[in-house]
């Protein structure tokens, strides 16, 4: 499958909301039961490091983007990262092209940490942050519980920039 990366538009959200939505289908991606709608959405993630990976019908296969983990500004270099893949995209290696992306241009941007918080039982995500460079730093364990009430883990995992500090 071929496929290019390209920055998120506002008019991409319908397909990144349908993304969204498959995601919290598997209950190993989030503890959101919901998307919201785009206003808030927007609000939540930094307007930089958005991206999606598009076929050659323009149709979206995946997402990233980042969000602060503080409103300190201190830590304005720290970014959590959001990525989903569709259905149809997985196995492709979209996941790494876009997270790829998304670390080559948040360090542009002088962010020196990156970190994810994922379902211990996500393994593929799992692979792909340390594929790309992310370690683990801990597992915070029964952190939430998740649509059926069943409580999770999650493992922390982070990127730190070399090129910056």
């Amino acid at each position: 499958m071929r496929y290019d990366i390209r920055e998120m538009k506002a008019e991409d959200y319908e397909s990144v909301k349908r993304i969204y939505l498959e995601g919290i289908a598997t209950k190993k991606a989030t503890f959101q039961t919901e998307a919201p709608e785009y206003e808030a959405w927007n609000q939540g993630h930094c307007k930089e490091c958005r991206f999606v990976a598009v076929d050659e019908k323009n149709e979206i296969l995946g997402w990233i983007a980042l969000s602060p983990t503080s409103s300190r500004c201190v830590y304005r270099g720290v970014n959590e990262v959001s990525i989903y893949i569709a259905q149809k995209g997985r196995g492709q290696q979209i996941g790494t092209a876009l997270l790829s992306k998304v670390i080559e241009e948040s360090e542009k941007l002088g962010i020196w940490t990156l970190q994810s918080g994922i379902f211990e039982i996500n393994e593929a995500s799992i692979a792909l942050h340390k594929k790309c460079g992310f370690r683990v730093v801990g597992t915070r364990e029964n952190i939430a519980k998740d649509v059926d009430g069943i409580w999770r883990n999650t493992v922390l995992m982070e990127r730190r920039s070399k090129n910056l500090y």
